[in-house]
């Protein structure tokens, strides 16, 4: 059996991914049954590429690491493709999801994600830098990351409209 060198670590077994993953919110759920209560770990995690890439995902389980693992698959799974204009998006638009409303702005160039924690944690992941956002509403996260996804994905730039209507850019 041969020894490890001094500070060398195994390597992981995992292909690494570029991807930036933001850990949301971890809740501690019950389950009421006939024997008492059995306590579960949800977790809502969010995922992107930085470059326009964004994806959602909840998971449960008896474990924070194995609901965060699956969390995290899931959010992978449902990435999706944001219009997104070099720093900013092409235009306001307003996200609902539930009670949760979420507003959105381009920013101007240098104003920073002036956005709360659960909507912050989506537009960088998303790689959006400049943007001005408010939530109105709920105060539930999933409920509030759900409407910032719903807005993000109602966003479109100035090509794909003119593509869907047969026209040059300049005419629109």
């Amino acid at each position: 059996m041969a020894l490890r060198e001094r500070g060398a670590r195994p390597q992981s077994r995992e292909p690494q991914d570029d991807l930036i993953k933001k850990l949301v919110e971890v809740r501690r759920v019950a389950k009421v049954v006939k024997g008492g209560r059995t306590m579960r770990f949800s977790a809502l995690v969010v995922v992107g590429d930085g470059a326009g890439s964004v994806g959602v995902g909840t998971g449960k389980s008896a474990e924070v690491p194995d609901a965060i693992e699956k969390a995290t698959q899931e959010a992978k799974k449902r990435m999706v493709k944001i219009s997104v204009l070099e720093r900013t998006i092409p235009h306001g638009t307003t996200g609902v999801f539930g009670r949760g409303k979420v507003i959105l702005l381009p920013g101007a160039l240098g104003s920073g994600v002036i956005a709360g924690g659960p909507v912050r944690s989506v537009l960088e992941a998303c790689g959006i830098k400049d943007i001005v956002t408010k939530s109105i509403g709920t105060n539930n996260k999933i409920n509030v990351v759900k409407a910032t996804m719903e807005g993000l994905m109602s966003l479109r730039t100035r090509e794909e409209i003119a593509a869907a209507r047969g026209k040059a850019p300049e005419e629109i």
